[in-house]
């Protein structure tokens, strides 16, 4: 289908982005009940963002004649025979009261309707609102059918909102499920010990003579291997005499030495691992607060480990659980693993690895988590990294991974904070002053 640009200004434009299907029209019926029908008036109308019944009636409201669009079938008939390039023409005269911004001529606008019943344009490109003529007579049928409202910020943020709840309450179940697996493998554990005493203490009665058994020992000890784990109501007895005391003396005197000889064979084999421990350990006192620069360069080159292996950002979180570390210390290396290496183009390489973003945003618990790690990592960043800061805070709040209510907070604390004089304030000044004004303007409405 052929396309032309949206508006006759517009129309020697090759570059021009907004564009629609040109007008197809075909002549229906005789006599009387001869009509135009417009066949590609759903494409138009999309290509407008208006219903196709707006464009219908403004054709018979200025041919003085009958129109009707049918919103089962998408036909658009209007009263009459009409030339094709009439009805572009007024088409034409559509797009500039309905369509078109008036103050830039961008197409990019939305139909308001006010509380005094008047009709306005919003442009979505810069924010103009434009007053349209109500002396039209299209203006009675919009008021009467007015168009569709696309979802405002309230209800976003509405749905943001019970999007937090349903995966607090998912991290809830998940941490109950593991409680309750934690107190199976408890239990089990205790049972097995409790099983191992009692064939232990078995054990050390075979060993003693079979003089020192009496016949109800010897019955007790059958009961035992038959009930299996049923030894509960079991009342052990204890082999008093000399020759058991001495045998009992001489096993206790086996274990102790098979246990020290165990202890010195353990820790020589032990040693050597644990010397570069001690070693790292000391360099780091050495250098002053070593313990955390060495605990951040472990958890990036884990990280940096991981993220070669190319496994997918929907399995980050499980490994960033796995890891030791606070919150904060996680997050601020796996900023420093993804973009570490990163100077110009910094907000593009963030837009490709916005998932693990999303991943980080999720895993702190708090938007401030990756914020806070945002402000590190453009500590230690390059100049040309940190003058698109704003740009990446940008595309992290189109995507609702960021709220403003916390990026505003973070950048208030960070005003009058003990980094208030860091380069990244002034970044992102411009950006703040927009989500501000973009703040303002959408609780006037």
């Amino acid at each position: 289908m052929a396309l032309q640009n949206i508006g006759a200004s517009n129309r020697d434009d090759a570059f021009y982005r907004y564009k629609m299907p040109k007008m197809i029209t075909k002549i229906e019926g005789r006599g009387n009940g001869i009509r135009t029908n417009v066949v590609n008036m759903v494409e138009i109308a999309k290509a407008l963002a208006r219903p196709a019944a707006y464009t219908t009636k403004y054709f018979g409201c200025e041919l003085g004649a009958q129109s009707k669009f049918d919103e089962k079938t998408g036909t658009s008939l209007v009263n009459g025979a009409h030339d094709t390039a009439k009805l572009a023409g007024l088409l034409e005269n559509f797009i500039k009261k309905y369509v078109q911004c008036y103050g830039c001529g961008n197409p990019e606008t939305e139909i308001v309707i006010t509380k005094t019943q008047m009709l306005t344009l919003k442009c979505a490109a810069c924010g103009f609102i434009s007053d349209v003529d109500m002396r039209d007579k299209l203006t009675t049928f919009i008021l009467k059918n007015p168009p569709e409202q696309k979802k405002g910020s309230k209800d976003k943020k509405a749905m943001r909102r019970a999007e937090k709840e349903r995966l607090k309450e998912g991290e809830a179940a998940d941490e109950e499920l593991k409680k309750l697996k934690k107190e199976g493998k408890k239990k089990g554990s205790s049972v097995n010990s409790k099983d191992g005493a009692s064939k232990a203490s078995s054990k050390k009665k075979n060993t003693g003579s079979d003089e020192d058994h009496s016949p109800a020992h010897s019955n007790a000890d059958e009961n035992d291997q038959a009930d299996g784990d049923d030894d509960d109501d079991v009342q052990w007895q204890t082999d008093t005499s000399l020759e058991a005391a001495r045998q009992r003396i001489q096993e206790q005197l086996s274990a102790v030495t098979a246990d020290m000889v165990m202890l010195s064979t353990g820790s020589e084999e032990k040693s050597p691992k644990h010397s570069p421990k001690h070693k790292v350990t000391s360099e780091a006192k050495e250098h002053g607060n070593g313990v955390a620069v060495s605990t951040h360069e472990r958890l990036v080159e884990e990280i940096r480990d991981y993220l070669k292996k190319g496994e997918p950002a929907g399995q980050l979180k499980t490994f960033l659980s796995s890891l030791s570390g606070s919150s904060q210390e996680i997050i601020n290396a796996l900023l420093e693993a993804l973009f570490g290496e990163v100077g110009k183009g910094f907000a593009k390489v963030a837009s490709k690895r916005k998932n693990y973003l999303v991943v980080a945003a999720q895993y702190g618990g708090s938007q401030m988590v990756l914020l806070h790690a945002l402000e590190s990592f453009c500590e230690k960043a390059s100049t040309e990294a940190v003058k698109e800061v704003a740009l990446v805070l940008k595309e992290l709040y189109d995507s609702d991974v960021l709220e403003e209510e916390s990026i505003l907070e973070w950048y208030q604390q960070g005003l009058v904070g003990s980094k208030k004089s860091s380069q990244i304030w002034k970044s992102i000044k411009p950006f703040i002053e927009w989500l501000q004004n973009a703040e303002s303007e959408s609780e006037e409405e």
